[in-house]
């Protein structure tokens, strides 16, 4: 079993819900088969829940109702089966290019049962018409000003990005404010995510693109 503090163990109860076996089924998988297939070092399994998992599946409460999601550069599947995970009601596509963690994002899909989530292996260029997003995700893919042109263009002239990003946010929503313009983002701010239930909340850059 992968270590969850008191408080990591209330906030999952509060995320998760009805689901949180599953939840702690995606922790296993995380810190056996994806460790061994080098999705994640080592060194992170301790840190599973508090600094991923739940770093991730608190900013579903961004996410309107019944809205279809991409998640750009899934990886290991954060942020995006956290999402699935936390909130049935959305439609999400996970959107991976290599092919060893489609594989593994499709094995532990098929093994949690979890019905509102698919794979796309491409890259967000290539997936632009492929994908209907309303709400595009991303986390740890690349800085801001590189980020936009990867995820903007998916939205296809209206819905939000939603890009989980560390201290340096605001910082890099400034370099990236012209490109941001430029695709169409009309109104941009930095969010803080999960203070109520973790120690250390979520900063989200939040773009919206249309009206």
């Amino acid at each position: 079993m992968v270590e969850i503090t008191a408080q990591e163990k209330s906030a999952a109860e509060v995320v998760f819900k009805d689901r949180l076996d599953l939840a702690e089924r995606y922790v296993g998988h995380l810190a056996t088969s994806g460790m061994e297939r080098g999705l994640l070092g080592p060194r992170e399994v301790p840190r599973l829940w508090g600094r991923h998992v739940l770093n991730c599946a608190v900013v579903a409460d961004l996410i309107p109702a019944d809205a279809f999601v991409a998640d750009v550069g899934s990886g290991a599947g954060l942020p995006g089966l956290t999402f699935a995970l936390a909130r049935p009601d959305l439609k999400i596509t996970l959107i991976e290019p290599l092919e060893r963690r489609v594989n593994w994002l499709s094995e532990v899909i098929e093994d949690l049962g979890l019905e509102n989530v698919s794979v796309l292996r491409a890259r967000a260029e290539a997936a632009v018409g492929q994908v209907k997003a309303d709400v595009v995700t991303a986390r740890a893919v690349s800085a801001l000003n590189k980020l936009a042109p990867l995820t903007i263009p998916l939205l296809e002239g209206r819905g939000e990005v939603l890009a989980i990003k560390g201290r340096s946010a605001a910082e890099e929503l400034e370099k990236a404010a012209k490109v941001i313009r430029k695709l169409g983002g009309t109104e941009t701010s930095v969010v803080s995510v999960g203070s109520a239930l973790l120690e250390e909340p979520t900063t989200v850059v939040r773009i919206v693109v249309g009206h």
